[in-house]
């Protein structure tokens, strides 16, 4: 497979009251097009700081970051990015927050209006157009959230421990629709979690992330597909796998 993501020894520092921070110390990935990656580590270790690298919102102090085979300098219309926070514009409406990459794009308002409520419909939002996100639960304005990041249309999706805050039920119903929206769509997902069971549910693989960005393993996932989270959970690799990535997470440890 193609690679979409070359990440070669990168590093990332930051400034703080006249001190340095390291952030990143030789990183080095390669994210597979079309493949579901899952990042996972414990707090600290780097997760959100590559993610933020890899779209493009900052760049390496040191090391080469490639998208496509070439050095990535800034955000790409090709890759949506879905934030642990609630970004949403409180004074737009539901229709008006998803469509909002399109008007970016300058897409004409009957086209990006058409397109947004399929998404809207989707994500089993319909009728809910002309709400606030202050009307919304916290589970429907990730899935706003989630339309939004799809209204443009992106071939690579990065997301930041999207469903950390919600409870289990609706984080499953949230993996679920995921999975769905990514399954047979070529679209490439690098998703950032420290929870073991959502990394098991959603990834084909892992890789489990140490101090400063250091892999501790990475490993294929070979779970049947369509995944059901209680079926998954009988499936005789699955504890094998589990406790191999607890293994590492507790190996990761600075």
């Amino acid at each position: 497979m193609a690679a979409v993501y070359d990440i070669r020894d990168v590093h990332k520092h930051f400034r703080k009251d006249d001190q340095e921070l390291v952030a990143l110390r030789g990183a080095e990935l390669t994210v597979e097009e079309g493949s579901f990656l899952v990042l996972l580590g414990r707090s600290g270790c780097g997760k959100s700081t590559l993610l933020n690298l890899m779209a493009g919102l900052t760049v390496p102090t040191a090391g080469t970051l490639a998208y496509r085979g070439r050095a990535l300098s800034g955000p790409l219309n090709s890759v949506g990015y879905l934030t642990q926070q609630d970004t949403l514009m409180p004074w737009r409406t539901v229709l008006r927050n998803v469509e909002m990459p399109l008007e970016i794009q300058g897409i004409a308002p009957r086209e990006r209006t058409a397109v947004s409520r399929r998404l809207i419909d989707r994500v089993g939002l319909s009728g809910f157009e002309r709400h606030y996100p202050r009307e919304l639960s916290g589970g429907m304005r990730r899935r706003v959230s989630l339309a939004r990041m799809l209204c443009g249309n992106p071939e690579t999706l990065l997301l930041d421990e999207p469903f950390g805050a919600l409870d289990a039920q609706l984080r499953g119903d949230l993996q679920q629709q995921l999975l769905e929206l990514w399954t047979d769509s070529g679209r490439t997902v690098v998703f950032v979690t420290h929870d073991i069971e959502e990394a098991l549910m959603l990834a084909d693989r892992i890789v489990v992330l140490g101090p400063l960005g250091s892999i501790g393993l990475d490993i294929r996932i070979e779970l049947p597909r369509p995944r059901d989270a209680d079926e998954i959970r009988l499936h005789p690799d699955y504890l094998a796998l589990y406790r191999a990535l607890t293994h590492a997470l507790k190996q990761a440890r600075p």
